[in-house]
């Protein structure tokens, strides 16, 4: 039902923005997160091959695991004999359940934390708080290198952790948002270019990054139309994406994160690796809680824009291919 769908993303979407995430133990993310450490010593083995294979393997199973139980929980649900009761239970339990999925509130509560740590001028501590947030060693980092990390992150949260599982939400239901959130989760747990994980870890990233294909270019429009509407340097935020959005080893990342420096005027750099944006390095509080804002109004575009119109543009269709 298009309607049913529709509640549920709205709900998703105020459950974080009131609640956050649940305790880390409750966490289907923690759940998978799990799943996937079990699997990893299986995988291990002197040959490439089969560490490649052993990769392939863990991101079949996850996601074949995640998907199954989803699948057997909307069918138990459907099997419910007072149909009203069957709707409340599944907006209900499916509102819960993809919240889980998005990470708005999470990443705020993270970036300010890092804020607050830097306004005590306790670097190490900041240091600390991202290391939860970024795959980049924190330990050296100055102030203003940490803060454009802290943007960095939201940027990319802003697909990874809202866009991304609403996109597929979309397409897929339930299945397909928690199966992206599995694959990514694999490839943050294991997708490094490391000795260890080079090769287990090399099937999921490149998943990660062909279901992150759309949903990254898609987010980094939709934010400059969020730099429109708050006010922000939408022409710039426009401008740095078309020039830097391709600065990164990463297909995908680039997108949001130009759009952001763009947005904000502002220059994000990672040290001997890349420089996004034309604007100062010097950042201030401000900065994070723009960008923060920028998130939140993206989020709530793109469920406009985006997942709404192709939730009602697949409806129409099965409804037209069947009648």
């Amino acid at each position: 039902m298009i309607l049913e769908s529709v509640v549920i993303v709205g709900f998703a979407l105020l459950l974080d923005f009131l609640v956050g995430d649940p305790k880390t133990k409750y966490h289907p993310t923690a759940w998978m997160g799990k799943l996937i450490a079990s699997l990893v010593p299986f995988a291990k083995n002197n040959s490439a091959k089969r560490e490649l294979l052993g990769g392939i393997l863990i991101v079949s199973i996850v996601v074949t695991i995640v998907s199954t139980l989803l699948v057997a929980l909307d069918v138990g649900i459907s099997l419910l004999t007072i149909d009203i009761i069957s709707l409340i239970i599944s907006i209900v339990v499916g509102s819960i359940l993809l919240k889980t999925t998005i990470a708005i509130r999470g990443m705020q509560r993270h970036a300010l934390a890092v804020i607050d740590a830097i306004e005590k001028d306790d670097l190490d501590s900041a240091r600390n708080h991202l290391a939860m947030i970024v795959k980049r060693d924190t330990k050296n980092l100055d102030k203003n290198h940490i803060l454009s990390a802290v943007l960095e992150s939201v940027s990319e949260n802003t697909v990874d952790g809202v866009t991304g599982p609403l996109f597929y939400y979309a397409i897929f239901g339930l299945p397909g948002a928690f199966a992206y959130r599995a694959i990514n989760t694999i490839d943050s747990m294991i997708g490094y270019r490391t000795t260890m994980f080079k090769n287990i870890g090399w099937f999921g990233a490149k998943c990660d990054t062909i279901l992150n294909y759309l949903p990254s270019r898609l987010t980094a429009l939709v934010m400059v139309l969020g730099a429109l509407i708050l006010g922000y340097n939408w022409k710039e935020s426009l401008y740095i994406m078309r020039r830097d959005s391709r600065k990164l080893d990463s297909p995908n990342a680039g997108f949001p994160m130009a759009a952001l420096a763009g947005a904000l005027g502002t220059r994000l750099e990672k040290t001997n690796y890349y420089t996004i944006g034309q604007g100062s390095i010097e950042f201030t509080k401000s900065h994070i809680t723009s960008a923060v804002t920028l998130m939140k109004v993206s989020s709530i575009l793109f469920c406009g824009i985006v997942t709404i119109p192709i939730i009602v543009t697949l409806s129409f269709l099965g409804w037209w291919i069947h009648a």
